[in-house]
């Protein structure tokens, strides 16, 4: 009969599970629960409970993010890009894969997400300067960010397996270890894209890129589609907007609409603030929906002829856009919540998802990942945006270099941290904070923009979930799901079982993001299946880090994903159409040469 302490953590697990699955609960609350859940319970000691925050995982996570910041501060990363220009030249298939194995060389060397925020305004622009559709480039930019992922240690899952071999007084791995695996990825990924997959791609220019597609504003404006929804009002001397400030008179609240500028006497006040008072003949150049009704009910005349869109925009104040990315603290937040315009000064004038505009009521509608937001703001103030970890600006500018003159000192701190990592001459959590602490110290960031950089969001789901993997194996629930899965592998070779255990981690990464989740619960039954067969543990282990970057069927099997389907105008079937048949054919690469290079 299963023990309490059996029971406890197979519930906690499954419901930890489900609610990931179901996105019931944030990720990161989720991780927090659990770890709450096992200590309450007693699961789990204090100090096991805690001891996520103080793994060698989390530690190097944390100092890759800072030292991936300090590059990009200095330009280091803008070189890179620059050199991608230069080497694509003008024919779309070897724009895709030059962009694809940049994604996958960037990705060496930094966490995926800041990889592909790296890379991902080059390759639009890119895409402007050749006049290919951005879906044509920005899924191969994916594809290749988790491919290079997958080849080196610093990917998250790859991180958590190393870890969890240390811990079990095994030699982790190095940075080398990925290579055999994951080379074999990359130039599969690359030839697929360019042979099978291009054909496949759509060509769409969503609205969230015009302005990098046709280099005018007017594009954007139609695009998305803000010219059909501006509206001109005039305030008549009874209305209850007369001679009171934009706060005061709630005209979110009131009339959902979004205030672009007041022409008072032939003058235009741009991107109005709070405080700006509106006097009996302004006329309110706004963007929504207003009745009739309304109209009169607050003394308000609509035009017959509105004013040209060119209107709210002038050599100071210009349009442009941007998007939420994956670890962004906005999301299912709304405009209103966050104090976005005071906050950011930046003047929301629509909004784009999965395919169309929305411009009714925008300050109260909650935000999600991959949201293009159309913004009306000074040219001084998109520079300072550029540096928002919350906010993707979807436009390469060479003037958002921060600190141009510490790109020699960044690049040798980074080379250094990577040399020592693949000599290993010190483990790889001592050298990364060694080298966070060094950009710092040297300039490259403040410590300010070092935090900034961090994804707390994921430092919490790892460290949150940490003690779940020590109560699976202290609880017996790793050797029930070993017994199982043994039974049903009886008497099949060592491939078959790490096959199955490949499909296993694939298919958990699909529906839960896997990135921390899924190798954090494998990790200890994969431990365990190599104490009961006799199997490597680090071939196992190596099993299910890669196979948690088989993520290309679905947009919530990672993060890149989610980050350009918005962006690329992707839809759920483009990656199960695209990514599906590619996840196929990796999964035999990734078996073949599991099979040459750990002899299993």
């Amino acid at each position: 009969m299963p023990s309490v302490s059996f029971l406890i953590t197979a519930f906690i697990t499954f419901a930890s599970t489900v609610t990931l699955v179901a996105d019931w609960l944030r990720p990161d609350v989720v991780a927090l629960l659990v770890m709450a859940l096992l200590g309450i319970t007693g699961q789990t000691t204090p100090s096991q409970t805690f001891a996520g925050f103080s793994s060698s995982a989390t530690i190097t996570i944390l100092s890759i993010s800072v030292i991936a910041e300090g590059l990009t501060q200095s330009g280091a990363t803008h070189s890179i890009s620059q050199l991608m220009k230069r080497m694509a030249g003008q024919d779309e298939g070897r724009l895709l894969v030059v962009i694809l194995l940049a994604g996958a060389v960037m990705s060496f060397f930094m966490n995926n997400v800041a990889a592909l925020g790296v890379l991902m305004p080059a390759t639009i622009s890119l895409a402007r300067q050749t006049k290919v559709a951005p879906s044509r480039l920005l899924m191969p930019l994916s594809f290749g960010v988790i491919a290079g992922g997958m080849a080196t240690l610093f990917t998250t899952s790859n991180i958590i397996a190393s870890t969890t071999l240390h811990e079990a007084g095994l030699r982790p791995f190095g940075i080398l270890d990925f290579l055999p695996v994951g080379l074999p990825v990359i130039l599969v990924t690359a030839l697929y894209m360019y042979f099978i997959g291009r054909r496949m791609l759509p060509a769409r220019y969503p609205a969230a890129l015009a302005r990098q597609m046709q280099q005018v504003r007017n594009q954007l404006v139609d695009m998305y589609g803000i010219e059909k929804s501006k509206i001109d009002l005039e305030v008549l001397p009874d209305s209850p907007f007369a001679n009171t400030t934009i706060r005061d008179a709630q005209w979110t609240k009131h009339v959902k609409l979004n205030i672009a500028a007041i022409e008072r006497k032939g003058e235009l006040i741009l991107s109005p603030n709070s405080q700006q008072v509106i006097y009996p003949g302004d006329v309110v150049l706004a963007f929504g929906k207003i009745t009739e009704d309304a109209c009169q009910r607050l003394k308000l005349r609509l035009l017959e002829t509105p004013t040209m869109p060119q209107r709210i925009i002038n050599e100071h104040m210009t349009l442009a856009e941007i998007v939420i990315p994956p670890h962004s603290n906005m999301a299912d937040k709304t405009l209103d919540e966050i104090h976005f315009r005071e906050r950011f000064n930046l003047n929301v004038l629509a909004l784009w998802r999965r395919g169309r505009a929305i411009h009714h009521n925008l300050a109260n509608f909650p935000l999600r990942v991959g949201d293009g937001l159309l913004v009306q703001t000074t040219l001084e103030n998109l520079h300072i945006v550029r540096g928002e970890h919350n906010l993707v600006v979807l436009e390469e500018d060479p003037d958002a270099i921060m600190r141009p003159g510490k790109q020699r000192i960044a690049v040798l701190i980074g080379v250094l941290v990577l040399l020592v990592a693949v000599f290993d001459l010190m483990p790889i959590s001592i050298a990364s904070i060694a080298g966070a602490i060094a950009m710092v110290l040297a300039g490259c960031l403040t410590m300010d923009e070092a935090y900034q950089s961090i994804d707390w969001k994921a430092i919490f789901l790892i460290a949150g979930l940490w003690p779940l993997s020590t109560a699976i194996q202290n609880s017996g629930l790793a050797k029930w799901v070993v017994t199982e899965f043994l039974n049903v592998t009886h008497g099949a070779g060592n491939i078959i079982i790490v096959g199955a255990l490949l499909l296993v981690t694939a298919f958990l990464t699909n529906i839960m993001a896997g990135q921390s989740a899924a190798p954090i619960i494998l990790a200890p039954i994969g431990m365990t299946i190599a104490a009961s067969t006799g199997l490597d543990p680090r071939a196992l282990l190596m099993t299910i880090a890669v196979g948690c970057s088989l993520a290309f069927p679905t947009p919530i099997g990672h993060p890149v994903n989610i980050m350009v389907m918005g962006s690329g105008g992707y839809t759920f079937k483009d990656f199960v159409k695209i990514g599906g048949p590619l996840t196929v054919i990796l999964f035999f690469v990734m078996l073949a040469a599991l099979h040459f290079f750990w002899q299993v």
